[in-house]
């Protein structure tokens, strides 16, 4: 491209929506005509830019074309308005349409997590061998008759739910994040979460302590496993875009379901917050066994309720999880 021929040809543009953008600080001095002509100037500028930035080195004029497509953008779509409906939205649309639009790959990675949490399990209890070379015996009956259960209680509850929902929140933006390279990182998150819950069931059912393995691990279990479980399928997927990218440029899929991943984050340090409370207050409490396992299973439920009902609303809808989709095509007009 002849960028000083380029710009010759479209200067006139950018003077023209300098104007107009000048003239926007009073819009009621506005004609309706002009009103239309500055939309239009505007997406042409956007798309003049995202030429420009592509295959210019020249950072004066890239700067001073981002400086008005901001201004303009400005008039156009209005200040952004941080008042609690930008809240309401990420609850009720972004966060769970993120999710909803994953559940295949988050069912998949639950049942591939389970399952091989399962399989290390019943190897460790069948394997008398596995079972002496994991973790050293005098350990284990250790492990089974106080550290298990006292880990739940040793701490001050606040501190303790504080700590594991730090703890938690990292491990899944570390699952989200290890999608950009290939996923790799991603599934070897999931595979240690997979392969610890596997060993600590393991060797607490080969000690006869299968009842209170669970009864500590589902109450707050349910909801943080699921979690996790969502973080790591939103990791797969933003691996998979990049080898797999369909129509798009590697980059331009990358981008968009990276700017989807980013509400996920958000939404499941949320959800955690929540089994973290849970996990300090409820699991290591006196209440029956069966009252702390139904209060994980009623946050679990609201969890997936909560998920299945906003997120295909949004859906059906014709919403968007992208946090920057408004600023994407919409921003862009055709060109020669």
């Amino acid at each position: 491209m002849d960028l000083d021929a380029f710009v010759a040809v479209h200067r006139p543009v950018w003077v023209r929506l300098g104007h107009l953008v000048d003239r926007a600080s009073r819009p009621r001095r506005m004609r309706a005509v002009e009103l239309d002509e500055l939309v239009d100037l505007y997406q042409r500028t956007a798309t003049h830019l995202s030429v420009i930035r592509t295959r210019s080195y020249d950072t004066d004029l890239v700067d001073d074309l981002t400086n008005l497509v901001t201004r303009a953008r400005a008039v156009v779509a209005g200040a952004s308005d941080p008042g609690w409906h930008v809240l309401g939205r990420f609850l009720t649309v972004t966060f769970p349409l993120a999710v909803y639009q994953r559940r295949w790959w988050v069912l998949a990675t639950a049942a591939g997590s389970v399952l091989l949490a399962l399989a290390i399990g019943v190897w460790i209890v069948n394997d008398p061998q596995a079972r002496a070379s994991v973790i050293p015996p005098d350990s284990v009956e250790q492990l089974c008759r106080s550290d298990f259960a006292s880990y739940y209680s040793e701490n001050p509850a606040a501190s303790f739910a504080s700590r594991v929902w730090t703890n938690n929140a990292w491990v899944s933006a570390a699952a989200v994040a290890g999608g950009v390279v290939l996923g790799l990182p991603t599934l070897l998150v999931l595979l240690v979460n997979a392969v610890n819950a596997g060993i600590l069931g393991g060797y607490m059912s080969g000690c006869g302590r299968t009842g209170q393995f669970f009864s500590l691990i589902l109450p707050h279990g349910l909801l943080e496993l699921t979690v996790v479980f969502v973080a790591g399928a939103v990791g797969l997927r933003l691996g998979w875009s990049v080898i797999s990218p369909g129509p798009r440029r590697r980059v331009e899929a990358l981008a968009a379901e990276g700017r989807s991943a980013v509400p996920v984050v958000l939404g499941a340090a949320l959800a955690l917050a929540v089994s973290g409370v849970i996990e300090a207050f409820v699991t290591p409490s006196n209440l029956p066994t069966a009252v702390r396992i139904g209060i994980g299973a009623l946050a679990w439920a609201g969890f997936v309720g909560y998920v299945a009902l906003y997120g295909s609303r949004a859906a059906a809808a014709g919403e968007t999880a992208d946090l920057d989709a408004d600023q994407g095509a919409a921003d862009l007009a055709p060109v020669v």
